[in-house]
């Protein structure tokens, strides 16, 4: 029997990069999962895989995730898992980023990971119990990254906390991820610059860079019965690098 049998999760960002290796491992373990997404092409190929269904969401929409909750909730019969792990990064300095930038970085991974919870904790609270999973970054644990995106995952960060204090006295668990560099589509642009990957490397203990599964296994505990007793607890999957 899996980690995960009998239970059902979402996975924002599901249809590709770390996302991708979640709901893999998810429906390994055993789990319903929903593979949630704004890529619709990239959601078809998901839904042939076993125990995956891609369904379309785009984060940054109220309306869109108060219509997901309610049709996986009334599909499927309940909702035990959420992993927000849905993102956008940027390269822009600082001394170029603009409110519009600000807006559409914080729509997305803040209100994002928001909006996931605000709809989708009813109905874990009905059952009394579940595991949400929040997707950060070592970003919002040191100085480094004076821009939006580190402002959107510090907002991440804080939420999770405000979150796990809110929702545990109804059985629902909190707990925020927080990756280093990991080798992802959304990073593939650092493979261009062989000097600056192995910056990177070098100034990580570790020695490497880090793996989508890294980041799925780590998710795959919280996410599971394993960590019952673990709720608001910060995660850093960083290879050593924010430790130094």
């Amino acid at each position: 029997m899996g980690k995960l049998e009998g239970k059902v999760a979402i996975i924002t960002g599901g249809a590709s990069g770390i996302g991708e290796c979640m709901v893999d491992l998810f429906a390994q373990e055993g789990a319903i999962v929903i593979a949630a997404d704004i890529n619709e092409a990239a959601l078809e190929t998901a839904s042939q895989k076993q125990n995956v269904y891609g369904m379309k969401l785009n984060v940054a929409s109220d309306e869109n995730w108060e219509a997901l909750a309610k049709v996986v909730n009334e599909r499927f019969g309940k909702i035990d898992i959420l992993v927000n792990n849905a993102g956008i990064s940027s390269e822009k300095p600082f001394e170029e980023i603009n409110a519009q930038d600000w807006e559409k970085m914080l729509s997305i991974n803040g209100f994002g990971p928001f909006a996931g919870m605000k709809h989708v904790t009813p109905y874990m609270a009905a059952q009394k119990k579940g595991s949400i999973v929040n997707i950060s970054s070592y970003t919002a644990m040191i100085g480094q990254g004076f821009n939006h995106y580190s402002a959107s995952k510090g907002a991440v960060r804080a939420l999770s906390k405000a979150a796990a204090t809110t929702f545990g006295r109804q059985g629902i668990r909190v707990n925020a991820l927080f990756p280093g560099i990991i080798e992802t589509p959304m990073t593939q642009s650092l493979s261009t610059s062989q000097e600056l990957l192995g910056r990177l490397i070098q100034a990580t203990p570790l020695q490497r860079l880090g793996q989508a599964m890294d980041i799925a296994k780590a998710a795959l505990f919280l996410a599971s019965d394993d960590s019952s007793y673990i709720t608001g607890s910060e995660l850093v999957i960083d290879g050593g690098y924010s430790a130094q």
